[in-house]
């Protein structure tokens, strides 16, 4: 019998979302390091976990699912990604070899390749904060944080 999760997580609504990237500039204001969004973007150089991808009518935020089973976990050779106890997937930029695996494996397209620093990124569920700021910021209710399903 498996063990039942107690993950939080970020399900995204496609019928809410409009497209309006909130929950990309706020995911790259709280990760920066001048907590503004024009720095983190322009002097800093970070790129959002979420990304938006838009086909006609239809938009929909992108992001780490967490899986149940990571195939990223699976794909990474230098140790970078891990899964905690409760079965949130967690990836350490400083470990991470920039191999692209979990870039390649990932079913959702959630990790990306940060080719300047050579190493990959992806959702880390706002590390350190309550609640992900991307869920804040949207405008729409397109984005819930809730127990995993």
């Amino acid at each position: 019998m498996s063990k039942k999760r107690k993950l939080m997580k970020v399900y995204p609504i496609e019928e809410n979302c409009i497209s309006c990237r909130y929950c990309e500039v706020a995911c790259t204001m709280v990760h920066s390091k001048s907590q503004d969004p024009v720095k983190a973007y322009k002097l800093e150089g970070l790129k959002p976990r979420p990304t938006v991808e838009v086909k006609g009518a239809v938009s929909i935020s992108v992001m780490c699912r967490h899986c149940k089973h990571p195939f990223c976990l699976d794909a990474c050779i230098s140790g970078a990604i891990t899964q905690d106890e409760n079965g949130k997937v967690k990836l350490d930029e400083e470990k991470c070899v920039g191999c692209w695996g979990c870039v390649l494996v990932c079913p959702f397209g959630a990790a990306h390749p940060f080719v300047e620093r050579k190493h990959s990124f992806k959702c880390d569920l706002c590390e350190g904060r309550n609640f992900p700021a991307c869920v804040e910021a949207c405008p729409n209710r397109a984005l819930i944080y809730d127990f995993e399903r």
